[in-house]
């Protein structure tokens, strides 16, 4: 049996977690699979390019797919559980596991051929260039 310490101000907190909640579904690009986590990831633009950074901690590189397809970029992979059967009692697991998978869908103008991908210290960056009609031009005056 597990003991739950009650804390009055949680119920006056809880129904705006329950609607958030709610609505974070639709943002789900993967509504239809059995993704189980969302790694964090940061989109940028730059003059030449885009750079996304994903927090994928306790992965290896091996873990990781990378697909570009149709402008459509997608990452996608598995954290295994790294509890063994013990005899350790778990009071509470907050670290994810399990399938996950994003994708985004970058605008026309991308040198698929260039994009590089590098994994360092549990963050998966990849560099995107755009091709060189899609880099803006400076039109100089006369």
């Amino acid at each position: 049996m597990t003991l739950v310490r009650w804390n009055p101000v949680r119920s006056l907190v809880s129904p705006s977690w329950d609607v958030d909640r709610f609505f974070n579904r639709f943002d789900r690009e993967d509504w239809d699979n059995d993704t189980t986590w969302r790694p964090a990831v940061d989109v940028a633009e730059k003059e030449d390019g885009y750079l996304v950074h994903a927090e994928l901690p306790g992965l290896n590189k091996d873990d990781v797919k990378i697909s570009f397809e149709n402008n459509v970029l997608t990452l996608s992979g598995e954290k295994k559980s790294e509890h063994e059967e013990s005899k350790d009692n778990y009071y509470r697991i907050e670290r994810s596991y399990g399938k996950f998978e994003r994708s985004f869908r970058l605008p026309e103008g991308v040198n698929a051929e260039a994009i590089k991908a590098s994994y360092k210290n549990g963050v998966l960056s990849i560099e995107i260039p755009k091709s060189e009609k899609a880099k803006p031009k400076e039109i100089e005056i006369k």
